[in-house]
Formats: structure tokens, C-alpha cells, sequence
């Protein structure tokens, strides 16, 4: 049974950072395609960060590019979401989320495996 578990989420001022960690178990991080997702009040869920099986580059949406850092630790089999100069706009739920395979578009219909969430929330 696969599960995955975030941690780490919290309130911080504009331009401060927090890491995201995802843990999963039932299944194997490494080999699979993993991403981050978000989702604010109103607002459709969209992919933020995405890390493809075997490496090679990742996938960042472009409001978060240059700011937000995915990595995976093979060993622990954990993913993680460092997010640095934080803004308001970036507060959401947040959600780790996995397939089997390769990645195929940041889609959260192509996702048959999502975490619970955990709150971002960034005040002006």
C-alpha cells in the first residue's frame, strides 16, 4: 500500500523559508516520478516541482523557479521542497503526489497517489 506523508509546513513572513518533507513508503522514490503540488482557497490544485525517476533536470512551475529547490533522498526515500523567498501568493495547502514510472505532464489527474497536505502559510 503505498502512502506518502508531508511535514514541515508552517506560517512564515514574506521572504523567509521553510522545507517540505515528504516520506513514502509502499513505494520506491528513486525509480518513480514524484512532484509537489499546491492548492489555494478557490484556486485549481497545480504542479509546483517535479523530480523524474533516474534524475535529469526537474520540473519547477515558473512562479516558483529560481526560489524553489526539489530533491530526493534515495536512501531515506524521501522527497523534499526547499522553498526560499517566500510571498504571500505561495501560501496553499501543499501536497506531495506519485505515480508509478515515468512522468508524464504536472497533471493531478495523472497522480494516483497524494499525501494529506500541509498547510503554507506566507504573511506580507
Amino acid at each position: 500500500q503505498v502512502q506518502l506523508v508531508e511535514s514541515g509546513g508552517g506560517s512564515v513572513q514574506a521572504g523567509g523559508s521553510l522545507r517540505l518533507s515528504c516520506a513514502a513508503s509502499g513505494f520506491t522514490a528513486s525509480g518513480n516520478c514524484m512532484g509537489w503540488f499546491r492548492q489555494a482557497p478557490g484556486k485549481e490544485r497545480e504542479g509546483v516541482a517535479g523530480i523524474y525517476p533516474g534524475g535529469g533536470s526537474n520540473y519547477y512551475a515558473g512562479s516558483v523557479t529560481g526560489r524553489f529547490t526539489i530533491s530526493r533522498d534515495n536512501a531515506k526515500n524521501m522527497v523534499y521542497l526547499e522553498m526560499n523567498s517566500l510571498k504571500p501568493e505561495d501560501t496553499a495547502m501543499y501536497y506531495c503526489a506519485a505515480k508509478w514510472g515515468l512522468c508524464a505532464g504536472w497533471i493531478p489527474s495523472r497522480f494516483p497517489y497524494w499525501g494529506q497536505g500541509t498547510q503554507v502559510t506566507v504573511s506580507a
